[in-house]
């Protein structure tokens, strides 16, 4: 027993360490992105020509990391394996998804596509990008102004926090600048936040707490609801997920925090398929008529696909426990999207109690519920940055 786990290890490390190309089921899906410190997945269809031109550099640029066990180009067959699909909510040809440690970015792939390309991309994901300094006073001098900063001071370079740092480093490169001072007593251990406008915030749980140091650090470096600004618009919607946007009233923050716990008690499972986001609905009153409203009506829920915008129907519902989260699942089960061209779906009543010789029992009959609710639609504001399609077989206009 023994030495088949062992020789499935084997297997896997070989064929993931060899392979020019790896070729992603449902099955090996989790066990070779895991163990990967980076792969670009291409996520396509045969019957695509998008994925046909793309397909033979690809596998070229595969080829030219062959032998190095920190690096995956993997294929999906999207026809063949719908549940991977569905999972990473695919819904246009081919998508290209990087993986860091087993962990699925928000931002895909969407640079040239060339061989030079695919091996410059994948080598700047490989470099190290934590900025070893000499003293903690030299940090101030380096933050970057639009980028959160971490400092960690470590004692011994080959201990799990400092694996666990550089893990973080990695993941979270395009959003997070780290410094580190090495080599420090023990007791001199420490991680910081800096901040370009507010005080510098220091870890205070334990640092053998790697759980604990990851999630603090993801916090700081990707807020997991963010505001949304005309500066920073184009570059989140890059990340390719569509936005649950709310549109506030900028004298009434409370509802941020209120929005901002639905989303930490409903829809983290959600957070990499969809951008949680929050307005000035002054700056952004735009959207707001297309929704058919105006200030007065602040606070606002909606949607942003990239092609249409759907309104939460009632923003007293935000705290109805699953009510938000339902709306998400709606959008990517394509219901929203269905109901906008076809109607709204039948409903059924639930089925009534009845009693019969001291028998609970229930009536099973379907009766359709009259004037089921519709959810109101408008034109995506963000329409013009959707994904190409000179580049992609979008499969609904939704991204």
């Amino acid at each position: 027993m023994l030495y088949a786990v062992y020789l499935q290890i084997f297997s896997l490390y070989f064929f993931t360490a060899s392979a020019k190309l790896v070729v992603l089921n449902k099955e090996n899906f989790d066990k070779v992105i895991g163990v990967t410190e980076i792969a670009l997945v291409n996520f396509h269809a045969d019957w695509c020509r998008f994925s046909q031109m793309l397909a033979p550099v690809f596998s070229e640029a595969a080829s030219r990391f062959q032998g190095d066990p920190r690096v995956v180009f993997g294929t999906v067959d999207c026809d063949k394996q719908s549940e991977l699909a569905s999972r990473f909510h695919i819904n246009k040809y081919p998508t290209l998804k990087i993986f860091r440690n087993g962990e699925v970015a928000r931002r895909e792939y969407r640079g040239a596509r060339s061989v030079s390309a695919f091996v410059q991309y994948i080598t700047d994901q490989l470099a190290d990008v934590i900025q070893i300094v000499t003293n903690e006073e030299s940090v101030r001098e380096l933050l970057v102004a639009k980028k959160a900063n971490i400092f960690v001071q470590v004692h011994d370079t080959a201990s799990p926090l400092w694996h666990s740092i550089k893990k973080l480093a990695s993941s979270f490169r395009e959003d997070c600048v780290f410094f580190a001072l090495l080599h420090v007593p023990i007791e001199k251990q420490k991680l910081l936040y800096y901040s370009m406008t507010a005080n510098t915030e220091e870890y205070s749980d334990s640092l053998d707490n790697l759980d604990a140091v990851h999630s603090w650090v993801s916090n700081k470096c990707l807020p997991l609801v963010r505001e949304i600004t005309f500066e920073n618009a184009e570059e989140l919607t890059e990340e390719g997920l569509p936005f649950l946007i709310l549109f506030y009233k900028p004298n009434d923050k409370d509802i941020i925090k209120v929005y901002t716990d639905q989303v930490m008690q409903q829809l983290l499972d959600q957070k990499s398929s969809i951008n949680f986001l929050y307005a000035d609905g002054n700056t952004f009153a735009h959207p707001l008529q297309h929704l058919g409203k105006s200030i007065k009506d602040l606070p606002v829920l909606a949607i942003d696909s990239f092609r249409h915008m759907y309104l939460f129907p009632d923003i007293k519902d935000l705290t109805v426990p699953g009510k938000l989260k339902q709306f998400v699942l709606d959008l990517h089960s394509g219901k929203l999207h269905r109901e906008f061209h076809d109607g709204p779906d039948p409903v059924t009543a639930a089925s009534p109690v009845v009693v019969q010789d001291n028998n609970v029992v229930f009536d099973t009959s379907s009766k359709p519920v009259e004037n089921p609710t519709v959810t109101p639609v408008a034109e995506s504001v963000f329409i013009k940055l959707k994904p190409s399609q000179s580049r992609y077989t979008v499969l609904r206009d939704e991204l």
